[in-house]
């Protein structure tokens, strides 16, 4: 059984073509990169919709597979920004009327979780999930895909991101913030904020500006924002391993390439006896092979969905979908 998923929840335009067998067939992506300032919605969705007939046919062929050989399509059909997240739907209702094959939204949170499970052979871990539009700290508790902890404002890749923005770090975003915590030598006390089991980041993020204005070295503001936000995010994860008892933990999301932040819960693992796993990065950003890999979960364990039944939910939260491939 073969399934094309449509991945469109902010920035990247996905396509992947997944076997049943867990084969990953092909695997394409474009990003949407706006000239100036965050990603703009109706921007976004404008560049994946002029994309998304290329890049079905690049999958296809990569594949070596046409329209008919497909059994199922899927998309993300949330949470993400509604724009964007309408040009996959449309795209996958109108290639089942198209072909007649059925088609299934998915959860794009847990599709992160899934495919990190089918790559890296986790079982059953507590799932670090950390990206530029999420935060969550997700485990597998009584039949559904729990949320342990996650942000109260932005995600700490938008921390990471806003912050290289605002003081002209290249190459921007969290890979520029990365590379310049690598010469910082100075810590510099910036707002730590973890609230029960869920985190802010909106503190860290206006002190470090505004420490950056007064002149700080900038070296020193990104080695401080990154150990003060991620030491946020290993402390919750460390809570959620101890309350579960689970021996594995999953990083997954675009913030996952940052090396430091797996030393760091690498450490936290050994000294909890537990495996960290870490998905190649092209599987960590989002893709469409997770969406086409959960579909294919979903639709062989009797998630069916008619055409008119396939819409977008922005804000679908991880724990709300029901998982029967686990149960």
């Amino acid at each position: 059984m073969l399934c094309l998923g449509l991945e469109g929840t902010a920035h990247t335009l996905g396509v992947g073509i997944v076997s049943s067998e867990g084969k990953i067939l092909s695997h394409v992506a474009r990003v949407y990169r706006p000239e100036k300032g965050g990603i703009h919605p109706r921007e976004a969705a404008r560049s994946h919709a002029s994309q998304i007939k290329a890049a079905i046919g690049e999958a296809l062929e990569g594949a070596g597979v046409t329209l008919r050989d497909l059994d199922l399509f899927a998309f993300s059909a949330g949470p993400g920004l509604g724009p964007c997240l309408r040009v996959v739907a449309t795209a996958a209702r109108a290639l089942s009327v198209l072909t007649g094959k059925p088609l299934v939204g998915v959860n794009h949170c847990i599709a992160h979780v899934e495919i990190g499970r089918l790559l890296t052979g986790a079982e059953d871990p507590v799932t670090l999930y950390v990206s530029g539009g999420n935060t969550q700290v997700i485990a597998f508790e009584e039949g559904r895909y729990r949320v342990f902890g996650e942000t109260l404002d932005i995600p700490v890749g938008n921390c990471l991101d806003v912050f290289a923005r605002e003081t002209g770090i290249s190459p921007a975003g969290g890979a520029g913030v990365e590379r310049l915590a690598r010469e910082g030598k100075r810590y510099l006390p910036l707002p730590y904020v973890v609230k029960g089991m869920d985190l802010s980041f909106s503190g860290p993020l206006t002190e470090a500006l505004r420490k950056y204005r007064e002149g700080e070295d900038l070296r020193d503001l990104c080695f401080s924002l990154q150990e003060t936000v991620f030491a946020a995010l290993v402390e919750v994860t460390e809570r959620a391993v101890a309350h579960t008892e689970k021996r594995e933990v999953l990083l997954t999301g675009g913030v996952a390439s940052n090396l430091r932040l797996r030393e760091m819960l690498g450490k936290m693992c050994e000294a909890r006896g537990a495996s960290l796993f870490v998905p190649p990065p092209e599987f960590c950003a989002d893709n469409g092979a997770m969406i086409g890999w959960t579909g294919l979960l979903a639709y062989r364990h009797g998630v069916k969905q008619r055409v008119e039944e396939a819409v977008i939910r922005q804000r679908w939260r991880t724990d709300e979908v029901d998982i029967p491939w686990r149960r």
